[in-house]
């Protein structure tokens, strides 16, 4: 990866490593995007997501901002998601996931997006709801299978992985073993079929596309509400999760108490401390993997840190860090 990027307040900074050090790039958005995703395909391509206005893209990373195109029914674009193994007449095939719950699909680089009614029609849907705004849920994390085209997870936060073997059209409702308060999705290259589930109840994952789960939480106590995760591109059973003790100590800096947690192939979940900040005051990390065996990003209100060695120690990265982020949670990461 050349370049990092992550969202938070009405701005998306960019860090770029330059001579041997770090430097960061802050870019004011036209509102403040709760997702944010790269297009693959074409450089300088974003796709963010806002609360209440909307899906936008840019094609300077992030120096300028236009609004996507018609298709997209609902205001608050809450996740988004560029698929690595689909195009369409060059195009990487890009999600959008709505609150309420609402997903929709574009093949032309966001110009036009339709909408995939079957997800409404799944039994579980009376049961979803979002507790801080009970009233309503949404797509919290879009996966679409890295492997297969064809196949795509939807995270619904409050209501459990749905999946689609065929582009959308129609979709299979959550599976027992999986976890229905799901935040973030994650696959493997080196591991076709493997979906990883980062969930308020802990952690979650499928070893056949989703046909069956297993939670898998042992040692997470007393962090067993995990936010983001990431896995080693070279090692597909080393996984990273960011965790806090409950959704009120998760998010907002001055009352955060978080964590980093790994896990290895027949071991316990472990606590990660090594070169990270103390978990008072830290609000959750956002994580990526560089694509690197081994090299792993995470972002939080205190600084961007990094790990060569597969999550077990972390270091900071020297960027001047704008006082205004210490206050500020980081809703999105992303790296070209």
């Amino acid at each position: 990866m050349e370049k990092l990027f992550f969202t938070a307040g009405q701005f998306i900074y960019e860090a770029t490593q330059e001579n041997g050090g770090w430097v960061l790039q802050e870019k004011e958005t036209p509102h403040s995007f709760r997702c944010l995703a790269a297009d693959p395909t074409r450089k300088g391509r974003f796709y963010g997501g806002s609360f209440d206005n909307g899906l936008w893209i840019t094609d300077d990373f992030g120096a300028s901002w236009r609004p996507a195109g018609e298709g997209i029914t609902h205001n608050r674009v809450l996740s988004v998601a560029v698929s690595k193994s689909e195009l369409v007449d060059g195009h990487a095939v890009v999600w959008a996931g709505t609150e309420p719950s609402a997903l929709f699909r574009s093949t032309d680089g966001g110009e036009t997006w339709q909408d995939c009614p079957a997800l409404q029609n799944l039994p579980s849907k009376s049961t979803w709801s979002f507790p801080p705004r009970p009233h309503t849920h949404h797509v919290r994390w879009i996966q679409p299978d890295i492997h297969d085209e064809s196949r795509i997870y939807a995270g619904i936060e409050l209501g459990g992985v749905m999946k689609s073997e065929d582009k959308g059209e129609t979709w299979e409702d959550r599976k027992p073993g999986s976890q229905y308060d799901c935040h973030t999705l994650t696959m493997n290259p080196l591991a076709k079929g493997r979906i990883y589930e980062a969930a308020g109840g802990g952690f979650a994952e499928s070893h056949d596309g989703g046909k069956t789960w297993e939670t898998i939480n042992n040692g997470l106590d007393p962090y067993t509400y995990l936010v983001e995760l990431t896995v080693d591109s070279g090692d597909p059973d080393t996984i990273v999760a960011s965790a806090s003790k409950s959704a009120r100590t998760a998010y907002m800096p001055e009352r955060a108490h978080t964590v980093l947690v790994r896990k290895e192939k027949g071991q316990e979940w472990q606590v990660i401390e090594s070169g990270l900040p103390k978990p008072d005051g830290s609000s959750v990390f956002s994580l990526i993997s560089s694509g690197k065996q081994g090299e792993f990003f995470g972002v939080n209100n205190l600084g961007m840190y990094s790990s060569k060695d597969s999550g077990k120690t972390w270091r900071k990265i020297p960027l001047e860090w704008p006082d205004r982020l210490s206050n500020e949670r980081v809703w999105a990461f992303a790296g070209v």
